[in-house]
């Protein structure tokens, strides 16, 4: 039988968990795509407690958790973009012994809905160049790539990436 899924706000109490859920998940995911040295900077920058409880704490930001067995096997972050009618999937990560069970499927679902609900007819992404399996999971959703760029992200480290869309209905 499976466990039921839940997936809510992520509560000011788990901000620590999501924050070690997110150090597991890339130092089991990036290797190969990106370096050590970049893996721990963006960690640094994004996943940092104090970042995420900024992020909890202003408008038009979200983050919501999945939750399996009494714990977060997983999460999304988004928020609303600068281009009206656009939301940005800013995070989307399942720990690696709870993937292929659709939880990536039920977030990025979740966020598609909320998308709908906030008014917004696009929903767009960011995805590593290399981050193949990302690249079918996101195509398998609908997802089309855009547009390519190269940001510079400060530490000597730049995002090589894709941007990939979504229509909403």
């Amino acid at each position: 039988m499976k466990e039921p899924v839940r997936i809510g706000p992520l509560m000011e109490a788990d901000v620590e968990r999501v924050s070690a859920l997110a150090r597991e998940i890339w130092l089991a995911h990036y290797p190969g795509i990106i370096s050590l040295e970049q893996i721990e900077y963006m960690l640094a920058q994004r996943y940092d407690p104090a970042r995420i409880r900024a992020e909890l704490a202003q408008g038009g930001c979200w983050w919501d958790v999945l939750v399996t067995g009494g714990d977060i096997v997983g999460f999304a972050s988004y928020f609303l973009a600068d281009e009206p009618g656009t939301m940005k999937l800013d995070k989307v990560y399942v720990h690696p012994q709870h993937q292929r069970r659709g939880y990536g499927s039920l977030l990025i679902g979740h966020v598609r809905a909320k998308t709908a609900r906030r008014g917004c007819r696009r929903l767009e992404l960011a995805v590593n160049k290399n981050n193949r399996n990302a690249i079918a999971a996101y195509t398998k959703h609908g997802f089309k790539i855009r547009d390519a760029i190269v940001k510079d992200i400060g530490g000597g480290f730049v995002m090589d990436d894709y941007i990939m869309v979504r229509e909403i209905a």
